[in-house]
């Protein structure tokens, strides 16, 4: 057996990738050569490193995306998501890898604290570890939800679970402005906080102008007002938002006296205070007194709303200001159009791309199977080489020949 690579060696790279939104079903017979493929590999993967190394890859935004191409899924789609996760269900299990995957899209999602409870129970994991499971699935949902506020809404949660107790989180986030979804991975493994920049990675194809995004150290400061301001008596709380919104209001008519409509998009928008707060929210929070941020996003109802007017509140009235924007690091995939946000990271996807070239040679598959997820490979490494030469801007280029690009 190979040893397994080192933390230092393993290419962690949680966060978010956004892709566009697609509907449609994948026809029957790729999917059932996509379970064959997804088992060989994993097998492969689990008998050659550990189910430790299956969730650092899982975690991983590039090589998640280059394992559905390798299957045969679409390059640059939010379906790979569902599909993906769809498909390593079916063929992940505790008995046979000791590894499972609970959770899933829409009502699936739901379920998954009963999940994880069934999958502790069956891999023998003592209750107090399910709790801390089933803690880490709904953290990391609300957190992505709630603290990290780029317009997406969570509909697609899949929290992937060893024996050992060990978890990672793919979930995804629709958009139903502009019709695009983004997927966010997790890992336990190293996580300190859940509400400190807990993403060790953050890509997309474009990076959004205003974000508001409680994760950032930025934030810290308006994080511990927020909790302060939450642990006060409702009364004062509610003064406090009243004088948030005539502050914002002055503010709107001072920057642009002009803008009239309360649609206008220059208007602030990004410091409107929501309309409507839960007020019996925030007198539980004043009944409980939460001591650190974590705990008080862990009360019941604490959602968006409350998270935003509390953050309004540390800006306006304590001059404690938040972080405003999105929290991209690199490039999703093929790189962002004209290297935006950030060019593609090259040594990042070389290494995804060689584990893989790695699993499929000593996955057990037909040799035309074998062959054709090798091919899939390689145009991978061929794409992003090609883009990373090219001087024509990627959305040109994309536009003219998508099929050049997009075909496997």
């Amino acid at each position: 057996m190979k040893d397994a690579p080192s933390s230092k060696d393993r290419m962690r790279r949680t966060g978010v990738a956004e892709l566009p939104l697609h509907y449609g079903h994948v026809p029957g017979w790729l999917l059932h050569k996509m379970r064959n493929i997804s088992k060989a590999i994993f097998d492969v993967m689990v008998s050659e490193f550990d189910t430790d190394e299956v969730l650092v890859r899982l975690a991983d935004p590039y090589w998640f995306q280059s394992f559905g191409c390798v299957i045969g899924f679409d390059w640059h789609s939010s379906g790979i998501t569902t599909v993906v996760t769809g498909v390593l269900r079916d063929v992940l299990s505790m008995e046979d890898n000791g590894i499972a995957l609970a959770g899933g899209k829409g009502s699936a999602s739901r379920r998954t604290p009963s999940e994880i409870t069934e999958l502790g129970e069956l891999a023998g994991l003592s209750g107090s570890r399910i709790n801390d499971l089933t803690r880490a699935s709904k953290l990391s949902a609300k957190v992505d939800n709630a603290l990290l506020q780029d317009g997406y809404q969570i509909y697609h949660h899949a929290f992937v679970m060893s024996e050992r107790g060990h978890w990672a989180v793919v979930q995804q986030g629709i958009n139903a402005a502009d019709g695009t979804a983004r997927r966010y991975h997790w890992i336990g493994e190293g996580l300190q906080t859940y509400v400190e920049e807990p993403h060790t990675g953050i890509a997309a194809e474009e990076k959004r102008d205003v974000v508001l995004d409680m994760t950032s150290r930025m934030s810290r400061g308006a994080r511990q007002v927020s909790l302060s301001v939450a642990q006060e008596d409702p009364g004062r709380v509610i003064r406090f938002v009243n004088e948030v919104r005539l502050k914002q209001d002055s503010l709107d008519r001072w920057i642009y006296p002009g803008a009239q409509n309360p649609l206008d998009p220059r208007r602030l928008s990004h410091l409107k205070m929501p309309r409507r707060v839960n007020w019996n929210v925030l007198k539980k929070l004043y009944e409980t007194s939460p001591q650190s941020y974590e705990e008080m996003i862990e009360v019941d109802g604490v959602g968006p709303g409350v998270v935003r007017a509390l953050a309004l509140i540390s800006v306006l009235v304590y001059g404690e200001a938040p972080s405003w924007k999105d929290p991209v690091r690199f490039s999703f995939a093929v790189g962002g159009k004209d290297g935006v946000p950030f060019p593609i990271d090259k040594k990042a996807m070389d290494g995804a791309t060689e584990f893989l070239r790695q699993s499929l040679i000593g996955a057990e598959l037909t040799r035309r199977e074998k062959a054709q997820a090798l091919r899939r490979l390689a145009r991978i490494s061929q794409i992003t080489s090609r883009l990373q030469a090219s001087e024509i801007p990627l959305h040109k280029k994309l536009s003219k020949h998508p099929e050049s690009f997009f075909r496997f």
